[in-house]
């Protein structure tokens, strides 16, 4: 998973130009903080312990990467699952997480990685527990696939899902 800030997301379609008072102006190849090329279908994003506001920031990153192509129903469920990885991971760690999405033609793969060696289990929430508990349970049942990585020790792990689409 690439470490790093940016949020790639692709400008003027196919043109690689930027659109200014109705005209197409050329622009240089977005570039991340090491100065390499960003990859336009893809978003990485590095999320602060206790970061809730970067919830949306993530959700709004992957739905502007999803605009390449995707039905709105995926997308949809896309932000779901994500904010749900992404809160999981902050709220059940000491640490941040690292988030990346990337886009193919048939499929997207999130990917978020925190520092934590214990596995998620998804398990049916009771009456008492309000709406804790049911995110594992959502990406299981509306991701195509989905599944938990484990690192090396001391590394963490990655949670991650991919759902089938393409072209609207």
């Amino acid at each position: 998973m690439t470490r790093g800030r940016g949020i790639a997301v692709r400008v003027g379609a196919k043109t690689g130009k930027q659109w200014k008072r109705g005209r197409p102006v050329p622009r240089e190849p977005s570039t991340g903080e090491d100065g390499a090329p960003v990859d336009p279908l893809r978003i990485t994003r590095t999320v602060c312990r206790a970061d809730l506001k970067a919830v949306g920031e993530v959700r709004k990153a992957l739905r502007e990467l999803m605009r390449q192509g995707y039905g709105t129903g995926a997308a949809e469920v896309a932000e779901l699952l994500i904010t749900e990885l992404v809160t999981n991971a902050l709220v059940h760690t000491d640490r941040g997480a690292e988030v990346s999405a990337s886009l193919a033609a048939t499929r997207l793969r999130v990917e978020v990685r925190d520092y934590a060696a214990c596995r998620p289990r998804p398990y049916v929430p009771t009456a008492d527990d309000g709406t804790h508990g049911r995110g594992l349970m959502l990406v299981q049942a509306l991701a195509d696939a989905w599944g938990v990585d484990s690192l090396p020790p001391g590394s963490g792990k990655v949670v991650w899902f991919e759902l089938d689409g393409g072209p609207a």
